[in-house]
């Protein structure tokens, strides 16, 4: 229950019910806005022909300038916009890397051929040389148009792509989309004609005839191993005497890291170019009656080219003369297979349909359980308890009061997690990288929630009551619903609590966010059962709160003490704002609750002066908004920076994965500044001289991934983990499965972890 206060005072009206009704309405909406700089998979006509993720923006496009006719053909095309220092692959990815996979589901009459590759370039990470696109590259394919072809009635062709791809810097990631696009059947589509362009420009010229290519058997000590030569005829006269590079279609064929000049040689021999003593691969299979390979302009001789319109490139079949000695080796290695596998699984997308095994949905909802009760004990819930406290002392010895409050407060508590796991589920499934306690990485929201518990500071405090406020008529309104403080009071104990992840309650979210929505939100009920388990049985275990004396004087008082923990809830808040936005948005949340007690205040006192007063109050909070809003909801102007030698460095995923190739373990703090048990986890345990110690003992890189703000990477780290909010304490072992320690962290835990190392 809200309040329960002594019969010399009204109760809580009706607009304490809707002020915080329509706060928590306004934080769900607000929190959509404050991630509204994530690109939504949607497109112009409510199709997902747009995937973002961190690293790449794909998009499926479509060039029909003519339209869709029977007998004709159009293109389609993957386009992929890579982030700076990341790369896909080509048909060939070369040392190592996947290339580009596209499945198609085309309606009747359509069907489409192979990906027609553009030249790639070369790109060597270390020892190792690789086929594959930066910067944007457009993968065209071709479609048929059957001569028996019908539009659909609707006038429009509906296009499906699942695609896969494999997208590296240093670290390796897989990842796949779904694609849809709707293309008109009468009309022109031509809005990506220059992407196609350019496409079919880096498209290698098929030459006419056949080359060749001659195995060079190891003879003696000068020659170890089995080489190749090759001789390419038919090239244009204007480009006799330059330097190409050499891309094999054929995977496993040539040692790609093999340099020119070096490891084997070029030359011209008249129109023919010829390459000489080019080493194989030690994962050769057998020698083939032929092999395929693109020869390519090199750096500025291609851009040349490409400026003037003329081709880059030159694909020629080669016919094989003799046979090579295969290696006794062939294929992926098996450690390579096993761990591109387990990092595909790691990383793979959320199935949208389809069911989970009953004992993993139990284990769920039992860890949901349990968690939602050990929540109770969380800092978060601490605000609440004092209301919990209040309810019970004002029914007395009203039983019946009892029950229904208490079902009341357990329908407030059930409910608001299935509405904001729903909400959490819908922007998911909108392409938005969310995880619990999203809602609270939203400024506006923090400050709502600010005035929120300002307002009832106040009130507990006495310096208004509700009734005063309004016509007695409205303000006895709750006399006759006094069920709906005790719901309301389950809505306000959901919105401070769900920031906090307990212990069990962590692998239990991670894991709902990955079923189906049916089964997931059966798991935020639990949650909800098990936060309001402890409430519903004291409300019909008369023993229970037995201890609590009958109303009395003792109430009035114990009611104004507990403002302070909602003020103390103010401060944090605050501070939380602070983090997110710097001082200057910290400030102007001050001012705006300095106005708005003001304004409480004011319209609190009675004949011309609430009038005058309240007038002036008004004014006053409304210029103060009209400065404060912006600074509130502005990003900071700019973030610190860790200094050098400081203990604890910003979270990436290029630390992690550089400290792991060095052999260095790594600890990952994943927080942020609105989760309490987070503060309570960094003041005690994280700074305990004897973990810090241990830590530089063993040489453990600390690095702290804050998620105050919302952020993509780390929302994409926790979910790899198998959590989706915070906090997640992760030990990083060289050659070791990530161990994932307890919410509730403590300095034992830490301490024979890095016994492991």
């Amino acid at each position: 229950m809200l309040f329960a206060t002594s019969s010399r005072r009204p109760r809580l009206s009706l607009l304490a019910l809707w002020l915080i009704a329509l706060l928590l309405i306004a934080a769900s909406a607000l929190s959509t806005t404050a991630t509204a700089g994530i690109q939504l998979r949607t497109s112009a006509s409510n199709s997902t022909a747009l995937v973002q993720t961190p690293r790449v923006r794909a998009e499926l496009v479509a060039h029909a300038p003519e339209g869709i006719a029977a007998g004709q053909s159009f293109w389609l095309g993957l386009k992929l916009a890579h982030e700076p220092d990341w790369h896909t692959y080509w048909k060939n990815a070369g040392d190592s890397g996947l290339p580009t996979e596209l499945q198609w589901q085309l309606p009747s009459g359509l069907s489409t051929g192979s990906i027609d590759w553009p030249t790639p370039h070369a790109l060597r990470v270390g020892p190792l040389v690789n086929y594959g696109y930066e910067n944007t590259v457009l993968l065209p394919i071709p479609v048929k148009v059957a001569n028996d072809f019908k539009a659909p009635a609707s006038g429009m062709v509906e296009v499906h792509l699942s695609a896969s791809w494999l997208i590296c810097r240093v670290e390796c990631i897989p990842e796949s989309g779904e694609f849809t696009l709707q293309i008109p059947v009468v009309g022109s589509t031509a809005a990506n004609s220059e992407d196609f362009l350019k496409a079919r420009a880096q498209q290698p010229v098929a030459l006419n005839g056949n080359g060749q290519a001659s195995v060079q058997p190891a003879t003696d000590a000068k020659i170890a191993d089995d080489r190749i030569h090759l001789r390419v005829a038919g090239l244009p006269a204007a480009i006799k005497g330059k330097t190409l590079e050499l891309y094999p279609e054929n995977a496993e064929t040539f040692k790609h890291a093999a340099e020119s000049g070096k490891d084997w040689q070029q030359r011209w021999d008249g129109d023919d170019w010829v390459a000489e003593g080019l080493p194989l691969s030690d994962m050769r299979s057998d020698t083939p009656p032929q092999l395929a390979i693109v020869v390519a302009l090199a750096g500025k001789d291609r851009a040349a080219a490409l400026d003037n319109g003329q081709p880059i490139a030159w694909r020629s079949t080669l016919d094989v003369q003799g046979q090579w000695t295969p290696a006794t080796l062939t294929g992926v290695s098996p450690a390579l297979a096993a761990a591109l596998e387990a990092n595909k699984n790691a990383t793979a997308p959320a199935q949208t349909s389809g069911s989970v095994s009953s004992t993993s949905l139990l284990a769920a909802l039992l860890g949901g359980l349990i968690g939602g009760l050990i929540l109770n004990l969380m800092p978060c819930v601490f605000p609440v308890l004092a209301i919990k406290v209040l309810g019970f002392a004002g029914h007395g010895q009203n039983r019946q009061a009892q029950k229904l409050g208490g079902l009341a407060y357990t329908a407030g508590v059930v409910l608001s997690f299935v509405a904001l796991g729903a909400l959490l589920l819908g922007l998911r499934a909108a392409g938005q990288q969310l995880g619990w306690g999203f809602q609270l990485q939203s400024p506006v929201v923090v400050s709502l929630l600010a005035a929120l518990f300002t307002v009832l500071g106040l009130n507990l405090a006495g310096l208004f009551e509700f009734g005063s406020l309004l016509p007695s008529r409205i303000a006895s309104a709750q006399a006759r619903n006094p069920v709906l403080d005790s719901f309301l009071s389950g809505v306000l104990a959901v919105a401070i609590a769900s920031p906090c992840t307990a212990p069990f309650m962590g692998a239990s979210l991670g894991f709902a966010i990955d079923m189906p929505a049916a089964q997931a939100l059966t798991v935020f009920a639990a949650l909800g059962v098990g936060m309001a388990l402890p409430y519903l049985l004291a409300s019909f275990v008369p023993s229970v709160v037995g201890w609590l004396p009958r109303p009395g004087p003792w109430m009035q008082t114990f009611r104004h003490a507990m403002a302070f923990p909602m003020f103390a809830t103010v401060v944090w808040l605050v501070w939380v704002l602070g983090h997110q936005g710097g001082m200057d948005a910290a400030a102007a949340l001050l001012a705006l609750l300095l106005v708005l007690a003001a304004l409480i205040w004011a319209l609190g006192l009675r004949g011309k002066s609430r009038i005058s007063l309240g007038a002036l109050a008004l004014l006053l909070a409304a210029g103060v908004a009209y400065y404060a809003l912006p600074l509130i909801k502005a990003e900071p102007a700019g973030q610190a920076q860790t200094q050098a030698g400081e203990l604890w460095q910003p979270w990436s995923a290029d630390k992690v994965q550089s400290a792991h190739a060095s052999g260095q373990p790594v600890f990952v703090d994943f927080t942020a500044a609105w989760c309490v048990t987070c503060q309570v986890n960094k003041r005690t345990t994280l700074s305990n001289a004897e973990v810090l110690a241990a830590f530089a003992q063993h040489q453990v890189q600390l690095l702290r991934a804050d998620w105050t703000r919302q952020d993509p990477a780390i929302t994409q780290a926790l979910q790899s983990l198998g959590r989706s909010g915070v906090p997640v304490y992760v030990l990083y072992l060289p050659g070791k499965q990530p161990v994932v320690l307890s919410e509730l962290l403590s300095k034992s835990e830490v301490l024979d972890a890095l016994k492991q190392i």
